[in-house]
């Protein structure tokens, strides 16, 4: 399985869980490999293709520093390895979107920091939105059906923005956190859980309901958030552990194979905290590539 990773994923100087912890990952798997993952460098991401979904104007100040505020939108401090290093993690969410529409397979990228960025500028740690970037290339390659599958702690409202009025897009979002919060419209779909004990089974009943009400899908694009678990500082829902959180990869790539359906999936959040260490949130987000690899 081809998982996208560049260490430009993480060259900005601004120093965070998003911006640092794919090369954590990175690294356990060249001190515990994982069989049949193998890790391949990505195309990265062009002026042009961000322009299709991101304001050009907001484009250029990421990609110059100005106007600061705008370069700055997403939480981060601004840098010239910025740039470098979202172009190379939105290009490999997209390179895994193409990997897995063409082969069939599961393919993935060390990526975050994706769903809460709108059009005209970042939000959530969020600089460009490559969720929306890699449907759009998959349509682009011939997919007629995408879902967006978004089970991060917080709400995808940048997604919502930019795929809203696309009938081919579908975004199923169940969320445990109200930030970024939106009213779902068209083919949008939002639930927001409150109580641990059911955060599995709304996930397994929202799986259930797009099999019978939505069409065949081309691509599944997951957005693998483990900030929803308990001892996450942003996010975190008491009742949700890591044998939840296992057992949710575990359905959600089963329901991928079983009904044929490509899967291309990214990291999302997972934040440290007094109750979450390095250690534990690379395991948390292992448990992804893991449950990837068995159901391929």
């Amino acid at each position: 399985m081809k998982i996208f990773y560049s260490p430009s994923y993480t060259v900005a100087a601004h120093s965070f869980e998003t911006t640092r912890k794919s090369r954590w990952i990175a690294e356990s798997l060249a001190r515990e490999p994982i069989a049949g993952i193998e890790l391949v460098a990505p195309e990265p991401t062009s002026v042009a293709v961000l322009t299709r979904v991101h304001d050009p104007a907001y484009v250029a100040a990421v990609r110059t520093g100005k106007p600061l505020e705008l370069a700055q939108s997403q939480g981060f401090k601004w840098d010239k390895k910025l740039w470098e290093m979202v172009c190379s993690s939105n290009g490999g969410v997209i390179d895994a979107a193409i990997k897995a529409l063409r082969t069939r397979r599961a393919s993935g990228s060390l990526s975050s920091g994706l769903h809460h960025a709108r059009r005209a500028r970042g939000a959530g740690f969020c600089t460009f939105n490559g969720l929306v970037l890699a449907a759009r290339a998959a349509l682009d390659a011939g997919a007629r059906a995408v879902l967006i599958l978004d089970l991060d702690a917080h709400c995808g409202g940048g997604t919502h923005e930019l795929i809203h009025g696309d009938q081919r897009i579908w975004q199923m979002d169940v969320s445990v956190d109200a930030f970024d919060r939106y009213e779902p419209l068209g083919n949008n779909q939002l639930e927001m859980i409150y109580d641990g004990s059911r955060y599995l089974p709304a996930i397994k009943r929202k799986l259930t309901w797009l099999e019978r009400e939505a069409p065949r899908f081309d691509i599944c694009l997951y957005n693998a958030g483990m900030d929803p678990f308990w001892g996450c500082p942003i996010g975190g829902m008491r009742g949700v552990t890591q044998k939840v959180l296992r057992d949710r990869e575990v359905a959600v790539f089963s329901w991928c194979r079983m009904r044929d359906v490509p899967v291309a999936f990214v990291l999302a959040g997972g934040y440290l905290g007094p109750e979450l260490n390095r250690a534990a949130l690379v395991a948390l987000h292992r448990l992804t590539l893991e449950a990837a690899c068995a159901c391929t």
